[in-house]
This record gives C-alpha cells, structure tokens and sequence, in this order.
C-alpha cells in the first residue's frame, strides 16, 4: 500500500510538473538576427526586434545584455501578455570598421528563461559605400 502511494504521489508530481511548463509564457520572435549590411562609420545603427508572446502566462524581462559596449539595448518593461508583442531595441554604435557579429542575451520567466538574438554586418568609411 505504501507504494501504491509513493508510485501516485510520483506521477501526480510529475503531471503537475508538466501541466505547469505548458503555462509559461514563450517568445516568438519575428526575426532573430538583423544583418545591417554595409552601415557607415560613425553612423549608429538601430533596430527593433519584436516578439509575440504565445504561451499561456505574461513573459517578464528581467535583462537584455549586450556582448560589448558598442550595443546599447531597451526593452519592454511591462509584463507582455498571451498574444500581446514585446519590443527590445538595439542600438550599434558603428565606430571601428570591420565587419561585425554580435549576440544579445535576453533573460526573462519565459518557458526558455534564457534567449540570445544578433546583429551583423560590416561598418566601411563613408567613401566605401
């Protein structure tokens, strides 16, 4: 009897568990890498990536973070609701020339807590356009 109840209180842990998971907020991004292609030294360059909400709880964004300090990031600081979208906005300062690869890590209580979107292209002089 003692494990008929132990093997119970197992599979109900283990559907709960389950159950929970299926109720977590989820990002759905329309794009995750923005390719600038060639962008002008000393010209920042920006872009919004928008994301939907398709999970069944509000998705909270506890931290966007940048892999360096030419990226600056905001983001949608209210909570984003089952269907509603989301914004966060990069801004690249096109100072060195060069082509360039950067990643953004996203954190938030979504079902993936941790999300990484990215930039690219290659910064030329003006002349070089």
């Amino acid at each position: 009897m003692k494990k008929l109840l132990t093997f119970c209180a197992v599979i109900l842990a283990i559907a709960f568990t389950a159950m929970r998971a299926d109720v977590q907020g989820e990002f759905k991004f329309e794009k995750e890498t923005q390719d600038f292609g060639k962008i002008t030294q000393g010209k920042p360059v920006s872009y919004d990536f928008k994301f939907t909400n398709v999970g069944d709880q509000p998705i909270i964004l506890t931290e966007v973070q940048p892999t360096c300090g030419c990226t600056v990031a905001k983001f949608t600081s209210t909570p984003v609701k089952k269907g509603e979208v989301g914004t966060i906005s990069i801004t690249y300062n096109a100072a060195a020339m060069g082509p360039f690869s950067k990643a953004i890590t996203v954190k938030s209580n979504a079902k993936t807590s941790v999300k990484y979107i990215y930039i690219k292209g290659e910064v030329v002089s003006e002349n070089s356009k």
